[in-house]
């Protein structure tokens, strides 16, 4: 191990000498807390080491002493259920070991060393495994099942195997010998640099959809597992609870949760909401499929930089076992003024409003680890990676850097509007100003889980919204009652598409989770609603008559309805909806 000097201290930034023979992302021990650095910069024996601590007190002539290591994340059983900070600590373990105030310079292992896992051997002794054979597996939670892997570089023949039981992850479950002779012990735990994506052996076009039980995002602007989504909006249009909601429903495997710099009583409403909520595939908690990386925006500037990437490889690790996983990242925007802020003291020449020059590739990085992949293997195994992040700015103004570079990366853009929150319309995604680049990929599944008629009703459905907002601007010009009886019939069946079909209440469990199956009936009910009404108003029907049948009120009720009876109740509603206006189509009377 090297040792140095400190010369400056500037924040979270600290310049030592003495560090020649130092490497670029070591990671190092500064001053007498042995407070966790890394090596950013290196200009001659002087190198710039970014602390993710509290440097008050640290001074010129204090120590640092490297690891010859680079930043990495220690993977293994006991992950899922467990809570970070950014630089991947244990916060529970932390606050057992120093209480609620976290002292700095505290070190506890990221996984529990002393806990002892059932292990059931897969590979034989003889076997010639390559990186990411899986050789045994561990129960983790009810839900998920630990694959252990032979690490990514390395390969060669099995030479010994431990018998099934229990181990801790320090263990040696196995011995493997490779190709130029080196015997190499393998167990449960293994490291890997969070900066570097783990290797896979091919990445497919993500072709499947992600189910979210939000109709506006799972029918309007779906995304792909293994696809890119950013969720931009301002202060309060509720980016946060779009991401819950994410996390809590979305049909995935694992969902890694990365609080990167948001308020700590978010973070608490996730610790308590999600131990208490049932999976709706498993009836399990959320949390037996859950990490959460909490980095708050009280927390040290610096950590939030590496709070992506510790997430973001850590899920990287999951769906090399063959999982699809979920990377929730609340907000980019929180990490980018951290990139901005060590640019800062770095001296380097800024960009557009002070951020670095550097930050649409940075995004790209992070946003390009995703994907539908095959797994490194000799097994044929398929993992999807699916990375969705927040952007917070200021002032809603989606023109600044921040939203620019990561509109040019994601390929879904769900726009939140304020105006939409403030009318208690959630999710608040302005219908008009979202896109989904997955739609044409994703058709094909669509068209055989869902039938044609789903792309086509989502296709008149934004139809339908798309000519309510240029009609709007004729009713405030001339009023309503002047439109056209079919004008008037559009605004109606557009407001019922978005109060009844977009608008949901996720205080009501029937409504915050929406199947696939419920979303196309209750939409192809709507839109059968207005073809039924255009025919009666070809026949002299009045439509404030046709807006006043009560199967009209029973469809804006109809999203309510239990889950085990929808089918039943929707089929009878279509059946009363047909009676009714063919009632009013045969009255032909005046408009009401």
């Amino acid at each position: 191990m090297l040792s140095g000097k400190v010369v400056k201290v500037s924040g979270p930034l600290v310049v030592a000498t003495g560090l020649k023979d130092a490497n670029m992302s070591d990671v190092v021990r500064v001053g007498p807390q042995h407070l966790i650095g890394e090596i950013l910069t290196m200009k001659g024996d002087s190198a710039s080491i970014q602390v993710y601590e509290e440097t008050s007190g640290l001074g010129p002539g204090a120590e640092v002493i490297t690891t010859g290591a680079p930043m990495s994340v220690e993977l293994g059983p006991g992950m899922i259920e467990g809570i970070y900070d950014g630089i991947q600590r244990p916060l529970e373990k932390i606050v057992e070991k120093v209480g609620p105030c976290i002292t700095r310079g505290v070190e506890v292992p990221a996984i529990d060393h002393e806990k002892k896992w059932a292990f059931t051997p897969i590979a034989a002794v003889g076997a010639q495994v390559i990186g990411g054979d899986i050789i045994g597996t561990v129960p983790e939670t009810e839900v998920v099942l630990h694959k252990i892997m032979v690490p990514p570089n390395l390969k060669g023949t099995i030479t010994k195997i431990a018998p099934a039981g229990e181990y801790t992850v320090l263990d040696t479950i196995a011995t493997l010998k490779t190709d130029d002779g080196r015997e190499v012990e393998l167990a449960m735990a293994q490291k890997w640099p969070v900066r570097i994506g783990r290797p896979y052996q091919h990445k497919y076009p993500p072709k499947r959809p992600l189910c979210s039980g939000q109709r506006v995002i799972d029918t309007m602007f779906p995304i792909a597992k293994g696809g890119t989504a950013a969720v931009p909006g301002p202060f309060g249009s509720g980016k946060t609870v779009v991401q819950h909601q994410l996390a809590k429903w979305s049909d995935v495997d694992i969902v890694v949760y990365i609080g990167c710099g948001e308020r700590g009583n978010e973070m608490t409403d996730v610790l308590r909401e999600f131990p208490e909520l049932k999976d709706p595939r498993t009836g399990e908690s959320l949390m037996k499929r859950t990490v959460l990386i909490a980095n708050t925006s009280d927390m040290p500037v610096a950590a939030r930089e590496a709070s992506v990437y510790t997430g973001i490889t850590i899920a990287e690790y999951f769906r090399d076992m063959g999982y699809d996983v979920a990377v929730i990242a609340d907000s980019t925007s929180r990490w980018a003024e951290a990139l901005r802020e060590m640019s800062g003291r770095l001296e380097e020449m800024p960009g557009e409003e002070g951020y670095p020059a550097y930050l649409a590739s940075r995004l790209a990085q992070f946003y390009e680890r995703a994907g539908s992949v095959e797994c490194i293997g000799s097994d044929e195994r398929r993992g999807s990676l699916t990375a969705v992040g927040a952007v917070s700015p200021p002032g809603g103004d989606l023109s600044e850097p921040v939203s620019q570079a990561t509109m040019r990366i994601v390929k879904v853009f769900w726009a939140l509007d304020a105006s939409l929150a403030y009318k208690r319309h959630f999710p608040a995604i302005n219908w008009l100003n979202s896109y989904s680049l997955y739609l044409d990929s994703l058709k094909p599944w669509f068209d055989e889980n869902l039938g044609a008629d789903f792309m086509e009703n989502r296709g008149r459905a934004m139809s339908i919204l798309q000519s309510e907002a240029s009609l709007n601007e004729i009713v405030q010009l001339v009023g309503k009652d002047a439109l056209s009886p079919t004008d008037q019939l559009t605004l109606e069946v557009a407001r019922m598409v978005r109060e009844d079909f977009l608008q949901q209440n996720a205080f009501m469990d029937v409504d915050g989770f929406s199947s696939y199956d419920r979303q196309e009936k209750l939409l192809a009910m709507i839109l059968n609603y207005e073809d039924l009404c255009r025919g009666a108003i070809e026949k002299g029907a009045g439509v404030m008559k046709l807006f006043d049948i009560p199967a009209r009120e029973k469809i804006g009720r109809a999203k309510s309805v239990p889950a085990e009876e929808y089918e039943k109740v929707y089929q009878q509603i279509e059946t009363e909806m047909s009676a009714e206006i063919a009632a009013v189509a045969a009255e032909g009377g005046e408009d009401a």
